[in-house]
């Protein structure tokens, strides 16, 4: 994932900033290649879509759904059931690596491809919008933790 904007806590910046998704983890919800608008310092929910530092490798940024709040810090875990990288790997992510909630997605046109009018309407349809926090992603996160 990459990032523009502000880094929290050093100094006056903006409150909002660009991420771009890389990778298939949060599949169905976020797309490779969708750019996100982060709200820094946003309230934080279980639910909410976030955009964290990964808490083994703090040069890498990751975009996760906010479980749970535990006494270490957030359990954080993918929307994709079939990937791996999210807290049932590093477990709970402090407090302080969590850097922004994630308000909307944007997915960008692919460039240079014909497109049939109704496959641009489809587009023009999808291409922006909030990304709300989802109470049902939690129970069925937390359905799969209890299966495991």
């Amino acid at each position: 994932m990459s990032e523009s904007g502000r880094e929290p806590g050093r100094g006056p910046g903006p409150l909002f900033g660009i991420a771009e998704v890389t990778g298939v983890s949060m599949v169905p919800t976020l797309l490779h290649g969708d750019q996100l608008l982060v709200h820094y310092g946003g309230r934080l929910r279980p639910g909410s879509v976030a955009v964290l530092r990964h808490p083994l490798q703090q040069d890498l940024l990751i975009v996760k759904r906010l479980i749970e709040r535990q006494a270490a810090g957030w359990w954080v875990l993918g929307d994709n059931p079939d990937t791996e990288g999210d807290s049932r790997v590093f477990g709970a992510v402090p407090p302080e690596l969590v850097l922004g909630r994630v308000r909307a997605r944007y997915r960008p046109v692919t460039p240079g491809r014909q497109r049939s009018p109704a496959v641009v309407l489809a587009w023009l349809f999808s291409a922006v919008r909030p990304v709300w926090s989802s109470s049902w992603s939690v129970r069925s996160a937390s359905r799969r933790l209890r299966a495991r």
